[in-house]
């Protein structure tokens, strides 16, 4: 077939496939879309073939291909599925680091953060999963060994915050909010301290701690019936739940069920308990989206509440 006899100028292979002409001739030029022939004035032929490997051309480059991999498909040394493949997993990756940029954004916008804490919490929720990993691991191997501290350590090493790589912004939040609490060396020491909830019998310590394991028992079943009912500690419906308490340590210790008992409870229970330690071990749970299960929430601050302290 000569260049006569072939269909399509440049210009309307063009009009057909609504690619610039000037897109047309770069694609020629770099060999995606040769010619079939030149005139002899030099003006560009092309036959029926071209105008289904052009579209194919801008399909492939609108899905962000390459002109390589193009040319390859183009070539038969590969699949379109193949390219495929490989475009679904590299745009995927594209998209989540698209969500994670969204997330810090809007971390930053809702926190205010100065320039310095936006610096930081970029660097925080850019790192990658290994070095988040030894960040945790460099945190929990500072407590002291052969010391109170090694408890904790081993508590901690058992439910490790982990960032999922496509975090939603609670985990996002929570995590960058762990990594600044881990930066804290008072946070350690409190941690180390307060990584576990106080066995039952030592959670009175001034109370002998048989009849302490009883009453501490009662009171944390007590309390989780009452979380699990939607039972608000500032509501009447806490009443009752709190007279029963109450009349436990009455009759186990002794003492009249009066506002002195109470004062004393709630003084006992409030030393017993670090709020900065329950808030680390809330956002673990959010990081790794674990349910949060009442039983397994410290009781503390929901007695002390409903008992009528702040």
């Amino acid at each position: 077939m000569n260049g006569a006899t072939l269909p399509h100028s440049i210009g309307d292979l063009s009009v057909r496939t609504g690619v610039p002409v000037r897109t047309i001739r770069f694609y020629s030029d770099t060999g995606l879309l040769p010619p079939a022939h030149r005139t002899p004035a030099g003006y560009r032929r092309y036959g029926d073939a071209s105008v289904g490997r052009l579209h194919l051309i801008c399909v492939l480059r609108d899905l962000d291909v390459d002109l390589p991999t193009i040319r390859r498909v183009l070539d038969d040394g590969l699949s379109v599925a193949e390219v495929a493949a490989a475009q679904r997993e590299a745009t995927a990756l594209r998209i989540r680091t698209l969500r994670l940029r969204q997330s810090v954004l809007r971390l930053v916008a809702e926190r205010g953060s100065s320039p310095e804490e936006t610096v930081l919490m970029h660097r925080l929720t850019h790192l990658t999963a290994e070095e988040r990993k030894r960040l945790v691991a460099d945190f929990v191997a500072g407590l002291a060994p052969g010391t109170s501290q090694a408890r904790g350590a081993a508590v901690l090493g058992t439910a490790l915050p982990v960032l999922p790589d496509d975090p939603s912004d609670a985990q996002l939040a929570a995590w960058v909010e762990i990594a600044e609490l881990m930066a804290d060396d008072g946070f350690r020491t409190r941690l180390a301290h307060g990584a576990f909830a106080a066995a039952d019998e030592t959670a009175l310590p001034r109370v002998d701690s048989g009849k302490a394991a009883g009453l501490v028992s009662f009171t944390r079943e007590a309390v989780a019936a009452a979380r699990g009912a939607g039972i608000e500690p500032d509501s009447a419906e806490a009443a009752p739940v709190v007279d029963a308490v109450v009349a436990r340590f009455a009759e186990v210790l002794g003492r009249p069920a009066g506002p002195g008992l109470r004062e004393w409870m709630a003084r006992e229970f409030e030393a017993g308990h670090d709020p900065v330690v329950e808030r680390y071990w809330r956002l673990v749970w959010t990081v790794n989206d674990w349910q949060v299960v009442d039983g397994h929430l410290p009781f503390q601050p929901w007695l002390i509440q409903a008992l009528g302290r702040p």
